[in-house]
């Protein structure tokens, strides 16, 4: 019966219902996989210097370099960086503080952590 059905077309239904149920389980071992490798890209993350922890030990510069980024540039949320997003941020606080004192011979008032 099944050879007739696939002669005249009338299987098509069932094949595609058993596609979809295989690409929907592809897509669980997928999501299971992303999530083990997402957890070690979270500890890489955070050995490296990035991550909320960090988030919590940077100078009042740098997270006013975050609300700009945010709020003015639209960069979305600065509260879960990268270590790499981190170290760029450092950067710009560091030509801030740099140009601060070429301009005015002072330090800039908020000390660098």
């Amino acid at each position: 019966m099944d050879f007739v059905n696939k002669l005249t077309g009338n299987n098509q239904g069932s094949n595609q219902g058993q596609q979809q149920q295989a690409q929907g389980s592809q897509q669980g071992e997928q999501h299971q996989s992303g999530g083990f490798l997402g957890g070690l890209g979270d500890k890489f993350n955070a050995a490296a210097g990035g991550g909320k922890e960090s988030e919590k030990n940077e100078d009042m510069l740098d997270k006013g370099v975050d609300f700009v980024q945010e709020k003015f540039l639209g960069q979305g949320p600065q509260d879960n960086e990268s270590a790499i997003e981190q170290a760029k941020d450092e950067k710009i606080s560091d030509f801030i503080r740099d140009r601060y004192k070429g301009a005015t011979g002072k330090e800039f008032p908020v000390a660098d952590k």
